[in-house]
């Protein structure tokens, strides 16, 4: 009888994979300290309701960004496709969640951005 086990990938292959992750996600976080600068010293013209509104945005785009670093960062020690499904499974799960409670949360920022205005 065959035997079918699932390929097994070198530790050489997942340690590189490992430090790119890193690697990406210490770039990403120099570019969102960056973001978060430029955000906190621009002053919109529309007023508080607007640098509100996108401080929000900035920061649920590091949320985000930073739970798929997450995935990528569980995917590099996955022993096998089970896992992998498993741990994307759970990633959307979360995600969808996160995505509903942000645009509940945006949506508070626009109503009381439209609201000051009238």
């Amino acid at each position: 009888m065959a035997d079918f086990t699932q390929p097994q990938i070198p530790a050489e292959m997942r340690e590189l994979a490992e430090r790119s992750v890193a690697q990406a996600r210490k770039a990403f976080e120099g570019f969102m300290g960056a973001v978060q600068k430029t955000t906190e010293s621009i002053e919109p013209p529309a007023g508080v309701g607007m640098k509100d509104f996108s401080s929000k945005a900035v920061s649920f785009a590091e949320t985000n960004v930073n739970a798929a670093f997450d995935l990528a960062q569980k995917l590099v020690h996955a022993k096998d496709i089970q896992e992998v499904l498993s741990l994307q499974a759970e990633y959307l799960k979360q995600q969808m969640e996160a995505v509903q409670h942000q645009t509940r949360e945006m949506g508070e920022v626009v109503q009381k951005v439209t609201g000051a205005k009238k």
